[in-house]
């Protein structure tokens, strides 16, 4: 796992890149939270799709909705980046859209707009 720290707009972020799946289960979401935030202090994290479990993206499955809602209990902003297109599911690409035009979560094709999305640079 490599973790880079940036800042932009006055907003500190924390880019975790890891080949590896970090996020597979509610416990290790909430591992990734801790370690971010002893590490480096940051409350926005950038994080590409390859270290999260596929499991996540089926909303059956719940996963999304338990990890997401530690997220934003520890007032934690969260950015996804990769490329979401294999997923075809009508009620995932809805709750993206969503979270997309919400504060906290988000799902973006790259991680400049991840970063772009937490630090308040683009709207949409």
């Amino acid at each position: 796992m490599d973790i880079e720290v940036i800042r932009k707009n006055n907003t500190e972020i924390a880019i975790v890149n890891s080949d590896e799946l970090l996020v597979t289960d509610v416990q290790s979401a909430l591992d990734l939270i801790m370690t971010i935030k002893y590490e480096t202090k940051c409350t926005n994290i950038v994080i590409n799709k390859e270290a999260i479990t596929d499991s996540f993206f089926i909303l059956s499955s719940c996963l999304a909705g338990e990890i997401l809602q530690k997220f934003v209990n520890y007032g934690i902003r969260f950015a996804i980046y990769g490329d979401f297109s294999k997923y075809t599911s009508k009620p995932l690409k809805d709750f993206m859209y969503e979270s997309n035009n919400g504060k906290y979560i988000y799902f973006q094709p790259d991680v400049s707009l991840a970063v772009d999305k937490l630090s308040g640079s683009t709207k949409n």
